[in-house]
């Protein structure tokens, strides 16, 4: 079994993208044109951004009334980047 390598800002790239197949999964759960949402990573020194990209039309419900899809998966990604030491942020692209 081989130790998944290390992107030079320190998360093991493994764990980035399962960070990103569990946005792209919700988020994909809560719009109508789940083939049109798109995940990006950027990194930085000590934190990752998430920038999610989806139809016009379904960015309200990746949002969520008041906020509160978008604060759930911020909470989610707050606790897996508390877990593996670093930032995670998330940013909707309208």
């Amino acid at each position: 079994m081989t130790k998944p390598t290390a992107n030079v800002f320190g998360a093991a790239t493994a764990e980035i993208k399962e960070i990103k197949e569990i946005i792209l999964m919700i988020t994909q759960a809560l719009v109508d044109n789940p083939e049109q949402v798109h995940i990006d990573e950027v990194s930085g020194n000590k934190a990752s951004v998430f920038e999610v990209t989806a139809a016009k039309s379904d960015i309200g419900k990746i949002v969520g009334r008041n906020g509160a899809n978008l604060n759930a998966m911020w909470t989610i990604l707050t606790a897996v980047g508390t877990k593996l030491g670093r930032k995670a942020g998330l940013v909707v692209i309208d």
